[in-house]
């Protein structure tokens, strides 16, 4: 099953493409980061799942989410310093046999997230 993202821009009403991504594993070793991507068309990783089933572990992770970069090359004027810059989503895995999905919808102003399927 593993990890996957999915972004939707709620201020234009569609899939956030071209938005900026980073994975790492949080925890008692400190932060690392496992990898990061640009959105394609769909708001996903290009890739698919950001961690298999197999890479996926039981512990802690932190999905960072370039919001404002995302926003400006929209075409949209943010005030400085912008409301959102970007938003850090930390999350726990304890059954890695499972699929978590963690979506976010995000305008330059409010987001909200949730464990999907």
């Amino acid at each position: 099953m593993g990890l996957s993202t999915h972004v939707l821009d709620t201020m234009h009403g569609r899939p956030a493409s071209g938005m900026t991504v980073s994975l790492f594993s949080t925890g008692p070793g400190g932060e690392r980061c496992l990898k990061q991507f640009v959105l394609n068309q769909d708001g996903r990783n290009p890739d698919g799942l950001l961690l298999t089933t197999a890479d996926l572990q039981r512990g802690t992770y932190r999905l960072v989410f370039d919001v404002a970069a995302y926003f400006k090359a929209c075409g949209v004027a943010l005030p400085e310093p912008n409301f959102l810059n970007q938003v850090s989503l930390d999350f726990g895995v304890a059954a890695p046999e499972q699929h978590y999905h963690v979506p976010l919808q995000v305008s330059p102003w409010s987001y909200s997230t949730y464990r999907g399927s």
